[in-house]
Formats: C-alpha cells, structure tokens, sequence
C-alpha cells in the first residue's frame, strides 16, 4: 500500500489530512519535527512527502534541499501559509514537485497526490544539445562548450524544455505546465523569473521574448 510521510507541525492539520488520505486508500506516517521528517523520509519505504515549510528543527526547505542533495527523487509536496512568489520560486527551485497553500480544500491536495504518484520517471535523451549548449539529462549537467554552468533543479528542467523544442515559442501556460506541472494563477511571474535567471548564465541573447506569446530559445 502507499504510504505518505505527513511532516507537518500543526496537530489539527496533519490529523485531518491523514484522515482524508487514509479514506482514500493511503497509509500515513506523521511526523511534527523536520529532522525526523527527513530521517523517516530517507527509510526507503515512503512514496511521498507532505512538506510544511514551517518545520521546528530544520525547516521544510532545508529538509527539502537535503533530501534532493543525497538523491532522494520521492515526490514532494510543499504545503505553507505563505503565497509570495519568492517563496514559490524557492521551494519548487530546492526540488519539489509541487506547492499547495494554506488553507486548502483537501479535494485539490488529494488530486495533487495523485497526480504525483502517477508520475513516471523520466530518463528522456542522454544529452540535448543545440549550437554550443549541451545538457546531460541523466547527470544533470549543463555546458557552453567546455564550460559547465551550475544549474539548479528548476533551472535545468526549464533549460531542457527550451532545448527540446529550440526555435519554437513556447507560452508562459505551456512552461507552467510542462516543468512545473502546477496551475499558477495567471498574474503568476515565476516563469519571467526563471528566464531571468537562465539568460544570466547562458547569455541574454539566446532567449527571445515574443510580445503576447511568450519566449524562444534562438
């Protein structure tokens, strides 16, 4: 049966939780502390992790950044009070799959859930290369010629993209989708933000901004 780590501090929240994913067909693990959260997360027999970022101990951002640092590749949810797109960009750059804000219907958490745990994983090329950009999907690396660029979790994912369908415009609703899977509101800027930070590293000119469509990778 899958089981689901529920790291979350307060008693009311992760009490409901389990007993909406426990009516569904899951067995829950709760833990309130995020040292444990991240210890019981390594044990090898958790299939997904609820994630409060507001973790006593370690908070759930360092709990994150550690699991994906040892090569944990188990889904995680980020589930926090705070809606700044700052602390999106921050989560979902440490490595989770997914962010849900307090307070939240657990209809829509329950559906995430699924859809995390339905994902497979993806091997896709071993290198994608366009001019003198290569990536390393199996290492994760990433190189202008002989020169390798550091690259975050979500940076290189939205490299990968823009590589794969290189000359092509891709909108800011296709980005959401396809690299973060999450349903953004429309005001959302987390993708101009990603962009940003991709044309320091790669060089301004190699992505273009088509007014009123979106970018593409020259």
């Amino acid at each position: 049966m899958t089981r689901i780590l529920i790291a979350e501090d307060e008693e009311r929240i992760s009490a409901f939780v389990a007993k909406g994913l426990e009516s569904a067909g899951y067995q829950t693990v709760i833990v309130d502390d995020g040292a444990e959260a991240l210890d019981t997360a390594l044990g090898g027999d958790i299939d997904l992790v609820l994630l409060d970022v507001g973790l006593p101990t370690i908070d759930g951002f360092e709990v994150l950044r550690s699991l994906r640092g040892q090569g944990s590749p188990i889904p995680v949810i980020m589930l926090t009070a705070r809606t700044s797109t700052r602390d999106t960009v921050d989560g979902l750059d440490a490595g989770a799959n997914d962010y849900v804000a307090k307070p939240f219907k657990f209809d829509e958490l329950l559906a995430r859930v699924r859809s995390r745990l339905r994902e497979p994983v993806s091997v896709g090329s071993i290198t994608i290369a366009h001019g003198d950009v290569s990536l390393d999907v199996l290492t994760r690396r990433a190189s202008i010629g002989a020169r390798e660029i550091d690259l975050s979790a979500r940076e290189f994912a939205l490299a990968e993209e823009f590589l794969r369908h290189a000359g092509q415009v891709l909108s800011r609703e296709q980005l959401l989708s396809r690299v973060w899977g999450l349903d953004f509101d429309p005001g959302s800027n987390v993708v101009d933000v990603y962009v940003r930070y991709l044309r320091a590293k790669f060089g301004a000119g190699r992505i273009v901004t088509v007014r009123g469509a979106g970018y593409r990778w020259q």
